[in-house]
């Protein structure tokens, strides 16, 4: 995909369903305008050339190759559709493993997808993975620790729920952190979110799944969960925004003061 080198963006969206909304496209436009970088992840391998051609033109709209661990046990058939795009893709997600009690039947066979995804990665090498983790953590930590092996990789945990010495151990292991604002408004989050250090996070959205004012939370709520955040970090909103977009730029590139709209450029989806 070629596009124009955004201007400095303003806002992180790293983990939001773009397709499933109704007016998707008039969403990528949105973020255009506004100047949030999207990440919309995928759910299956054949959902990705659709979202890549939805995408094309709008600077700020990246796209992941996923195959959604809640969605295993119906579409596990598609991982060889999955490792053939994996050249097409600079991002991965929605991937990862799901323990909850609505999808532990297929937890083996989520681990097994899980495990070839990573495999797959760790040797194309300098992708960017959006991880789901629900009841998971320590599964999913020991998993990239076996298998993304050369470090080229950078794991995003997505709405994260570990304890703090598993919050440790992803730091560790090089993970960054996309927030929501419902891990803001729940309380029984807020010490993990104070103590998360402030080089490693981005936002997400993750909409439609997440509501803002009784409806579909959108990349332009982004704002909103920042300012929130702020707040509970105790931090003026304006500094955490600018520290976010460091991250984004920092998470594309280990070069220091790398411009960020170069590394969007060279990382968008081609």
């Amino acid at each position: 995909m070629t596009s124009a080198v955004p201007t400095s963006p303003r806002w992180v969206d790293f983990h939001c369903h773009l397709d499933l909304y109704r007016d998707h496209q008039d969403l990528i436009r949105e973020c255009d305008a506004e100047k949030i970088v999207t990440l919309g992840v995928t759910t299956t391998p054949k959902a990705f050339a659709r979202n890549v051609e939805m995408a094309m033109g709008y600077p700020y709209t990246l796209v992941g190759l996923g195959l959604h661990p809640q969605l295993v046990a119906e579409r596990a058939d598609e991982l060889p559709i999955f490792e053939k795009l994996l050249s097409r893709a600079r991002y991965v997600g929605e991937i990862g493993l799901d323990a909850g009690p609505r999808y532990y039947s297929s937890f083996q066979e989520q681990r097994r997808v899980f495990e070839r995804i990573l495999r797959a990665c760790d040797e194309h090498g300098g992708k960017i993975l959006s991880i789901h983790s629900v009841r998971a953590v320590s599964k999913v930590l020991k998993e990239l620790d076996l298998h993304l092996r050369n470090k080229t990789c950078v794991p995003v945990l997505h709405w994260f729920t570990g304890t703090k010495s598993e919050a440790t151990r992803a730091i560790e292991l090089g993970c960054y952190f996309s927030l929501n604002v419902e891990m803001v408004r729940s309380e029984k989050m807020h010490a993990l979110l104070r103590a998360l250090p402030i080089d490693r996070l981005l936002t997400e959205t993750d909409g439609p799944f997440v509501t803002f004012d009784e409806r579909p939370a959108r990349p332009t709520d982004i704002p909103s969960t920042v300012a929130l955040l702020a707040k509970l970090r105790g931090i003026d909103s304006t500094r955490l925004a600018d520290q976010i977009t460091s991250n984004l730029a920092s998470m594309l590139s280990p070069t220091p003061g790398a411009s960020i709209n170069r590394q969007l450029r060279l990382f968008k989806t081609t």
